[in-house]
């Protein structure tokens, strides 16, 4: 049987804690989804085919890795797709509390779906995307936080001036 895995967030942007935890999944995996949330309820620096596409790029050298985009509940999305296992990074105990919550409910909604916790590397323990994006909205270097491409990215973002 395939195992197929999702590894879902919003990846605004996408950064290298996330590609961290992406890259330790894939050899668990036969496949691993990216799955980028489409949350109308956010004002997101990256559109979502943007999103995808940095995604795309930045993990291209893993094999076996598929980049989509979903609305309303994962565990729905998951079963979709065929996904058994939601991968899930975890930083600090605050993570785990929030996420504890999530897969305890989708557990609940689909007992046929895991949920796999993995601890980030320590060097990116403080990283998120919204610290990224102010970082960068301030003209510091997110160097070594981003992959070269989402650096790119954000600061040709930040470069176009109504976004400072």
């Amino acid at each position: 049987m395939k195992r197929i895995a999702i590894c879902p967030g919003s990846f605004d942007p996408i950064t290298n804690g996330h590609l961290d935890i992406i890259e330790r999944a894939a050899p668990i995996f036969d496949e691993i989804i990216v799955a980028v949330l489409n949350n109308s309820s956010k004002q997101p620096l990256f559109s979502v085919q943007e999103r995808m596409e940095l995604i795309s790029e930045v993990t291209e050298h893993l094999p076996h890795i598929k980049v989509d985009a979903f609305n309303g509940l994962l565990v729905d999305y998951a079963s979709t797709v065929g996904a058994d296992v939601i991968v899930r990074g975890l930083r600090a105990v605050s993570d785990f509390e929030y996420e504890m919550q999530v897969a305890s409910i989708n557990k609940k909604m689909n007992d046929q779906i895991e949920t796999l916790f993995m601890m980030t590397n320590n060097q990116y323990s403080f990283l998120s995307s919204s610290i990224v994006k102010e970082a960068a909205k301030y003209g510091a270097s997110v160097a070594g936080l981003v992959p070269p491409a989402v650096e790119e990215a954000l600061r040709h973002k930040y470069s176009e001036g109504e976004l400072r």
